[in-house]
């Protein structure tokens, strides 16, 4: 499998000086369906912004497809082949209408009429959502609004996509809504959660951040029956693990 992501050495300071990655090394393959995982403060989220070129690291690179992000018109390319799928909706959703807001992407990039509405079509039946693009978006449920946002990003086509906690606030059937749609994407997935039952059940290769480092990088069951480790950088096994945890 060809590389998607290959980071190298990346460092980043936030402008009061501190520290959210340190020598972060890894290599995100095709296909691949990767869990991020770490407390708070972690560093997970700064990295996935750095991966999409809105925050730039002041060592080290990032290459997108062999493509080395250090310039805008390689941000340009880069941000349409790998998504990012934001914690909150609210960050995502701007629009008047579901279509506005899932069409926006490729109207912004160009693409003629006929093939945006074809694309706003085929993002929203990708995640259960036809028949909604003239809902208002800040009327739909945080769910739905999950769901959208992930659409917004389908739309573009990508070849990647990372989602940060993408679980996070919701009930149990729209998580599951969100878990079943995670799965059938067919590109490779970047997951930054503390949902490790969704981490379990959907990526095989996972990595820990602590401190904006990589401190784990191995097979998801591996890492997660690891009680040491994961209380060590304040984490928990999962339920379904317990009793099989060393």
């Amino acid at each position: 499998m060809k590389p998607v992501i290959t980071i190298d050495n990346l460092a980043y300071s936030y402008p009061d000086g501190t520290e959210a990655l340190r020598g972060i090394n890894l290599e995100i393959r095709e296909g691949e369906s990767v869990a991020l995982m770490g407390p708070n403060g972690a560093g997970k989220t700064t990295l996935f912004l750095n991966l999409n070129g809105l925050l730039t690291g002041k060592a080290g690179s990032v290459r997108v497809f062999g493509n080395t992000l250090d310039g805008k018109k390689s941000l340009k390319e880069a941000r349409r082949r790998v998504g990012i799928v934001f914690q909150n909706p609210e960050d995502q959703l701007f629009c008047p209408t579901v279509f506005d807001d899932v069409a926006f992407g490729p109207l912004n990039y160009g693409l003629p009429s006929e093939e945006v509405r074809l694309r706003v079509r085929d993002a929203l039946k990708s995640v259960g959502m036809s028949g909604f693009e003239e809902r208002l978006s800040y009327h739909l449920s945080f769910g739905e609004k999950k769901r959208i946002s992930l659409a917004t990003v389908l739309s573009m086509n990508p070849d990647a996509i990372l989602l940060d906690e993408p679980t996070s606030n919701l009930d149990p059937r729209a998580r599951r809504k969100i878990i079943e749609v995670i799965r059938s994407l067919e590109i490779a997935k970047i997951i930054a959660t503390h949902d490790l039952e969704m981490a379990l059940e959907l990526c095989d290769r996972g990595i820990i951040m602590d401190g904006g480092r990589v401190v784990a990088d191995g097979r998801t069951e591996d890492i997660l029956r690891n009680k040491i480790l994961l209380e060590t950088h304040g984490l928990e096994v999962p339920y379904s693990l317990h009793g099989a945890a060393f």
